[in-house]
């Protein structure tokens, strides 16, 4: 199972996720819904060049306009991008044909039943689908703690060929059942392993990848 941290802030925290498990670290940056984990270009440069060999370094951002993305891409020199927002497939295209060596995770939310159809529209186009919870009251398009509706999300698995990524609401507690109940490609986890000043939990954090590589 594939295990990627998200809302990494600083080495620190990034470093004990790959000696922990993580194939992955997340790290957003262009915000623009409500979010406390984001950073600034030049702190997600600093740690993606202290990362090890065989970890992809993740660029998760709200930004939809496909200029500004390439521009993050090659400032920061991550091998991966989340696009976290509603952007379209003309601006997808657009991040494809300048960075062809970068990796595209789609959000998608669950939202009900015509997230399946979402899914089916973006799955030949990126790399992978982030399954994720909205929460419109706090207007947190991820990391909201919250879980969703796991049949969707094992519906999705079942009915497309795309690889799956799970995340809202996971936790060290959780994180196995979810794995069983849908069989995703992987699994993303952000409040989920915090403290509480923001940070990663270190035994929460040991605990979840243990968990869901341990499924």
């Amino acid at each position: 199972m594939r295990v990627k941290i998200c809302g990494i802030k600083n080495i620190e925290d990034g470093l004990k996720a790959v000696e922990f498990g993580a194939d992955a670290i997340g790290l957003l940056v262009g915000q623009e819904h409500n979010s406390k984990d984001f950073i600034s270009i030049s702190t997600a440069k600093e740690i993606v060049n202290k990362m090890p060999p065989f970890v992809s370094t993740v660029l998760v951002t709200h930004i939809n306009n496909a200029e500004l993305i390439i521009d993050m891409i090659k400032k920061i020199g991550v091998n991966t991008v989340q696009l976290h927002s509603d952007i379209g497939i003309v601006e997808i295209n657009k991040i494809k044909e300048n960075c062809p060596n970068v990796k595209l995770i789609k959000l998608v939310h669950i939202i009900g039943e015509k997230s399946i159809d979402e899914v089916k529209v973006y799955s030949n186009i990126v790399d992978a689908i982030l399954l994720d919870t909205i929460n419109y009251a706090t207007n947190q398009v991820g990391g909201t703690g919250q879980t969703h509706n796991w049949d969707i999300d094992k519906q999705i698995v079942k009915e497309t060929n795309a690889n799956i990524i799970v995340a809202g609401g996971l936790n060290k507690d959780n994180v196995k059942e979810a794995i069983l109940k849908i069989k995703p490609f992987g699994v993303d986890v952000n409040s989920g392993v915090q403290n509480e000043i923001g940070f990663k939990d270190y035994d929460k954090l040991k605990e979840f990848i243990n968990n869901a590589k341990s499924k």
